[in-house]
């Protein structure tokens, strides 16, 4: 399956390395999903991840997170930029992820903001589901 990941699902597989985030990123590691993003997605991912609070909860430092995010970026297909979608959604900083599934040819977009991309990814043909649901529907 093709999916985005929203950033919010990589701060939780950051936090508990045992809940549905942790195993939806380790099946991308594996191959057995497909993760899509674009370089401003990409750029997100670095930027959230690095802010002291995930690292402290994480219990991870700046380096360990740039490692697993060098690891991340050669499995991770890039979305080329064929057409900006924008703007779709009320919020600027979601527009990215809905670009990067739509120009990457998603089939779901994977985040814990479900009502922010429901209405305008279901006109583009992708779904919107959380780590539980995408598990659920792989089962």
């Amino acid at each position: 399956m093709r999916v985005v990941l929203d950033t919010n699902v990589l701060v939780a597989a950051l936090r508990s390395q045992t809940g549905a985030s942790a195993r939806l990123v380790e099946a991308v590691f594996e191959g057995s999903i497909v993760a899509i993003a674009n370089v401003a997605l990409f750029a997100e991912y670095e930027a959230v991840l690095t802010r002291p609070e995930h690292l402290a909860a994480g219990g991870v430092t700046r380096a360990e997170i740039a490692e697993s995010l060098d690891e991340l970026a050669v499995r991770v297909v890039p979305a080329e930029p064929h057409f900006s979608w924008r703007p779709q959604l009320r919020d600027p900083d979601d527009e990215m992820v809905l670009e990067a599934a739509v120009n990457g040819g998603a089939e779901a977009i994977i985040t814990f903001e479900s009502g922010t991309f429901r209405e305008t990814a279901a006109r583009f043909g992708i779904e919107v589901l959380t780590p539980a649901q995408i598990w659920a529907k792989l089962a």
